[in-house]
């Protein structure tokens, strides 16, 4: 299958349209995690930003502080890397849409 270059640049700019929108749309979409069995909870943006953190009460209260900061680390990671997966599961999919068969964009 042959594309003249007009053809090709046409779906060059509309995947890059397609791309800048579902980067925008990313940054309302969110994953939470959590480790401590819920105890902690981190929720990230699909552009890889934490935007809110959740601590057990009884946690809080327990004054086991190195504990507390092994748990966020451990739901904030999570989170993170959830939020990667997502975008780049979202992203792959447009570029999948103008890539030739068996072709991958690296991370995609």
């Amino acid at each position: 299958m042959k594309l003249n270059m007009n053809d090709m640049m046409k779906q060059v700019q509309k995947m890059q349209a397609d791309m800048a929108k579902v980067q925008a749309e990313l940054e309302n979409k969110t994953v939470t995690e959590e480790s401590g069995g819920g105890m902690v909870k981190a929720t990230a943006n699909g552009k890889k930003e934490l935007v809110s953190i959740s601590i057990d009460d009884e946690i809080a209260k327990s004054g086991d502080r190195e504990m507390l900061e092994d748990l966020v680390v451990a739901a904030v990671n999570k989170a993170l890397q959830s939020a990667g997966k997502m975008a780049e599961d979202e992203l792959g999919s447009v570029a999948k849409g103008i890539l030739p068969p068996g072709m991958n964009l690296p991370g995609f």
